[in-house]
């Protein structure tokens, strides 16, 4: 069949990702080709110091995201777009969102961004003898109990924005495992929630004799392959207002942008790894065995299909460099000499492979938020250099892509370095790889390992999901993995870099500055306040 009949016979699959800045649309076939996309511009805000989105941003922003895909079919094949063959969501994970029974919100939405609940990750970190990092749901709820805040005794549901959007589509109350494993820890041998620490915090609260148990508030976890739910007719209006689409699409688990990341990088498997590069970067290593010990650093999550992840996630990741790129663009423009968003990124991006390979002295904190790696809670964005450190534009423009993975380095480091954990291979994907051959040779000099890049790095998380919705009517039983590989990527170009030795020790040079003067970062965080 061509696209045109492929989408009028619903032989297709539809992923869409509420991501951080943008929410996109990706409509595949079911051998994982695109067919037509979407995407709709968003920005999280600040208010009353806690980072969100509105409930009717998210709503406005899904059916324009829909809207744009539906109207690139349309343009491209003639076709009004009434069905999919199967959907599913993904978002940036974590986070808290509230309901009571009546389905109403009970708190602003707090995303992942939000370090307001370090006592609350301590606590638990503590109880559970396993890393609870501050983004995590159960954070976020354990400090909402700890701060007495009124709405508690009011929860129904508390859950994350893909959960959130599924069940607006659904009905149903669900989430991935991969997604469940930053709701709260995950036992991958019955991929749920982990029963013993479920117990320990349900003995922790049980003096505020709440009308409710922690599990039956949370999403219900289900693993890649399985159905969430069907699109009914008041979810099919959500998300399309227009009434072209129609009610009855399965719809697969939705995920979390860590889970969607290792299937867009076909790095589902043990001793592969992915570092996905966008407004928050993070590195995840399927990894063989426990670690030996708990690390702050060190997130352990699933993958789809509950395997266990160690991930080393950064908060902060493209801000900074997007908003100094907008510095460029806005300069050139008042020189009259405007250029497009695509070659001030070109310029700058290959200028930086000019420079010395320490960044000539150069160092750049991108911390719009806090850092959970660096164990701060709050971000001030810095860049600060020497006297007779080597200011050129490339080593300029260096040191704000090296900081891109320098807290992702970090963590990666004890992963590699005091754990040996094996990897056969590392993929890299997100926004920050669209310059080809620039970032992937930074990241293979700071990970000290061969780095691939798909051809399809681009299309990151939505075309993940849009696999994982593929895979849930086409897998039949297959593994996850066993899937991805024959069917989807066996044919899938990349280019693969090694690590270059020089660049490898001008990196640990950068990384271990970027260490000692982490004070630094702290101090500005301490003392600017206005």
């Amino acid at each position: 069949m061509g696209a045109k009949e492929l989408i009028e016979s619903g032989k297709t699959a539809l992923g869409i990702e509420f991501g951080s800045t943008n929410i996109k649309a990706v409509l595949i076939d079911l051998k994982g080709n695109v067919l037509a996309k979407g995407s709709h511009r968003w920005e999280n805000s600040l208010v009353d110091g806690i980072w969100t989105y509105g409930i009717d941003e998210i709503t406005d922003g899904v059916q324009d995201c829909y809207a744009k895909m539906a109207a690139n079919v349309k343009e491209q094949y003639g076709v009004t777009i009434t069905t999919v063959g199967a959907m599913g969501i993904s978002a940036m994970m974590h986070g808290y969102m509230a309901f009571d029974k009546s389905g109403k919100l009970l708190a602003p939405f707090q995303t992942w961004r939000n370090s307001n609940t370090q006592a609350a990750a301590d606590k638990l970190t503590e109880l559970f003898d396993f890393n609870v990092p501050l983004r995590w749901t159960i954070s976020h709820l354990y400090q909402r109990i700890l701060d007495h805040e009124d709405h508690v005794k009011d929860l129904d549901f508390v859950t994350t924005l893909d959960s959130y959007a599924t069940w607006k589509l659904t009905g149903e109350k669900t989430t991935g495992v991969g997604d469940a494993s930053g709701i709260f820890p995950i036992d991958s041998k019955t991929n749920d929630y982990d029963q013993v620490m479920m117990d320990k915090f349900e003995a922790l609260i049980a003096s505020e004799n709440y009308p409710w148990k922690t599990k039956d508030i949370l999403p219900k976890v289900l693993v890649a392959g399985e159905k969430a739910g069907t699109l009914t007719e008041e979810g099919a209006k959500w998300l399309d207002p227009t009434g072209n689409l129609k009610a009855g699409i399965p719809l697969a688990p939705s995920e979390g942008d860590a889970g969607t990341g290792m299937v867009a990088t076909n790095a589902v498997a043990p001793r592969t790894g992915n570092v996905s590069a966008g407004t928050s970067t993070f590195a995840m290593l399927v990894v063989e065995k426990p670690l030996s010990k708990v690390y702050r650093e060190i997130d352990m999550v699933t993958t789809p299909t509950g395997l266990p992840v160690a991930m080393s996630h950064a908060n902060n990741g493209t801000t900074h460099i997007n908003a100094w790129v907008s510095i460029f663009k806005d300069f050139a423009e008042k020189a009259g000499v405007p250029l497009d968003d695509q070659k001030v990124f070109e310029t700058l991006f290959f200028e930086s492979l000019n420079g010395d390979k320490d960044c000539g002295g150069l160092l750049s904190y991108g911390y719009y938020s806090g850092e959970g790696v660096t164990h701060l809670n709050e971000g001030r964005p810095l860049f600060t250099y020497m006297p007779d450190s080597k200011f050129t534009l490339a080593n300029f423009m260096r040191s704000h892509l090296y900081t891109a993975f320098g807290a992702v380095k970090i963590g990666m480091d004890i992963l590699l370095k005091e754990e040996n954990a094996k990897v056969d291979r590392i993929t890299g994907h997100g926004g920050l790889f669209t310059q080809k051959g620039v970032c992937q040779k930074y990241l293979a000099a700071a990970v000290n390992a061969p780095v691939t890049v798909m051809d399809t790095a681009s299309e990151g998380g939505p075309w993940g999901m849009a696999l994982l919705a593929a895979y849930m009517i086409e897998g039949n039983g297959e593994k996850l993995e066993n899937y991805l590989q024959n069917e989807i990527f066996a044919e899938l170009q990349g280019t693969t870099v090694q690590p270059d030795p020089e660049e490898v020790k001008g990196y640990e040079k950068f990384i271990q500055n970027y260490k000692d003067a982490i004070d630094v970062e702290a101090k500005a965080i301490e003392k600017m306040h206005w």
